[in-house]
């Protein structure tokens, strides 16, 4: 609280209910430097909510653990909230990644801000063709190449395929020695959590699945589920010490 200033203080403790969020935001706020228009807006997404949903076992990391790097569940989300985007109700990919590259910084507050962006459309020459990645970012907590794939439809198993060779890529001609294997990130519209397991089960590759929401989530909806898992945890809990 002391590392703070008494507005962002004051936000913090007027606008959270629990202890637990009131730490939560906090340890955020301290970490990522947030000014008072970012914090308000992390608030206003819910962003406590969707990270203690997201916590759940594996709820956003469908892939192999061990092939990734250590805390990486602290870095991704299962859900990416976009709303500063303002696109049309229909838009295309190419829409899609021109309107993420002109508000980039309302989207590096997003992700966090140690990613690094490092371009859109991103090329890479295997052979003798070039291949385009449409956003790659560098991580500096994790220390790698993340490769973000956007898709304007729900999620499907033959999206992996071009994402895993655009890794393979990667970890062969840019990443460097002392770097860690590169990460995917497939951002889609939306996703069916058992579809994605089903397909990562025997994909190697270090790739996430995430979706993303154009509207900022309904906060008492999230509380509500989120009150749900703890007493759900809880009544569990119980009957394994009895």
């Amino acid at each position: 609280m002391r590392e703070l200033s008494w507005t962002h203080n004051l936000i913090i403790f007027s606008r959270c209910k629990t202890d637990e969020e009131r730490e939560f935001y906090l340890h955020l706020c301290k970490r990522e430097n947030y000014n008072k228009r970012e914090l308000e807006r992390q608030i206003n997404a819910a962003y406590f909510e969707r990270t203690m949903l997201g916590n759940t076992p594996n709820a956003a990391l469908s892939t192999p653990l061990q092939v990734l790097p250590q805390n990486i569940g602290n870095v991704f989300k299962e859900t990416y909230i976009l709303e500063f985007l303002n696109l049309p109700e229909t838009f295309t990919e190419n829409e899609l990644e021109t309107a993420l590259v002109r508000k980039m910084k309302s989207f590096l507050l997003e992700l966090g801000r140690d990613f690094l962006f490092m371009g859109e459309q991103y090329r890479l020459q295997v052979g003798n063709k070039d291949f385009f990645i449409d956003l790659l970012f560098y991580h500096r907590q994790l220390q790698c190449l993340v490769a973000f794939e956007l898709k304007t439809t729900d999620f499907a198993p033959e999206h992996l395929g071009q994402l895993n060779f655009y890794l393979e890529a990667l970890d062969r001609d840019v990443k460097k020695p002392h770097e860690n294997p590169s990460i995917g990130i497939l951002l889609c519209k939306g996703k069916d959590s058992e579809v994605v397991e089903y397909a990562l089960s025997r994909h190697l590759s270090p790739t996430l699945v995430s979706e993303y929401q154009m509207a900022l989530p309904d906060k008492k909806l999230l509380q509500a589920k989120l009150h749900e898992l703890i007493e759900l945890w809880e009544n569990q809990k119980t009957i394994e010490l009895k």
